[in-house]
């Protein structure tokens, strides 16, 4: 940072200071204290930038969160099925339905998320990343406006005070007069330019949305479809009164039935 950049951030440092202090009366006059300039419409527009600028992000994040939790449940079908194959072992093999399943979950993990993953990337996390890009200029010219408003304030207060109390440079006044007015025109551009810029940002949300929001519907519904499928395929090896059973809302009867079974067994009969 130049000598002149860290004069001009510790002046605006000092004006924020003395916004929010008032260090003395003299006179009955208000010592040290600089009156802020205040828009009511660029701080509407800043509040509903802030709503978008939270909700992006979270989006951003979110996105990303869906695709990592589709890696991670495919992973965890993958350890479940194994551990069901051996839990099964040969009983398993005989009828086809442990291998069945883990094939499937197989499938599952290594065609349809693997296809998924790169229509994903470029359809809906990529377009939200590049929208999401944006912000940091944004915020950036909304600083930029903050130091310029910082500016024009602390000129402003000073002509206030040299008309208060005229210096012996007689010159000094219509120099800070001049400089008051620059002050305020780099202030009103930018802040002209904010207020009626950011309002298209956040109506520009929904249009450039839609086709990833498209995108994400689609993906989870082939996602489902492809599921579904899958475990369709197993459902013929599955034990047809087993189905029939659970169909009927008689499943806990039957697993009861096991249980007692098991109950009556010399080893565990003492299990309650």
């Amino acid at each position: 940072m130049s000598w002149s950049g860290f004069k001009k951030n510790v002046n605006r440092a000092t004006t924020q200071v003395m916004m929010k202090t008032v260090v003395g009366l003299i006179k009955g006059a208000e010592i040290g204290h600089v009156e802020k300039t205040n828009d009511r419409d660029f701080e509407t527009e800043l509040r509903r930038y802030r709503v978008l600028e939270t909700a992006a992000n979270k989006l951003q994040s979110e996105a990303k969160g869906y695709l990592d939790s589709l890696r991670a449940m495919t992973a965890s079908q993958m350890r479940i099925a194994e551990t069901i194959d051996a839990f099964y072992g040969d009983a398993g093999a005989r009828d086809g339905v442990s291998r069945s399943y883990k094939q499937a979950v197989q499938d599952l993990d290594a065609e349809t998320i693997k296809a998924l993953d790169g229509p994903y990337r470029t359809t809906v996390l990529e377009p939200i990343s590049r929208f999401c890009a944006y912000f940091p200029d944004v915020n950036a010219c909304i600083t930029k406006r903050e130091h310029k408003m910082l500016d024009y304030d602390a000129l402003r207060a000073k002509v206030q005070k040299l008309v208060n109390k005229p210096d012996k440079d007689v010159t000094k006044l219509p120099r800070t007069e001049k400089e008051t007015e620059m002050a305020k025109q780099a202030y009103e551009q930018l802040n002209t330019q904010l207020t009626e810029e950011i309002p298209q940002l956040i109506d520009m949300r929904v249009p450039y949305l839609d086709p990833s929001f498209e995108a994400l519907v689609k993906i989870q519904l082939r996602f489902c479809a492809e599921a579904y499928s899958r475990m369709a395929q197993v459902q013929q090896y599955l034990d047809a009164d087993t189905r029939e059973q659970y169909a009927q809302g008689q499943l806990d009867a039957r697993v009861e039935q096991v249980l007692q079974e098991i109950r009556e067994l010399n080893i565990a009969g003492t299990v309650n």
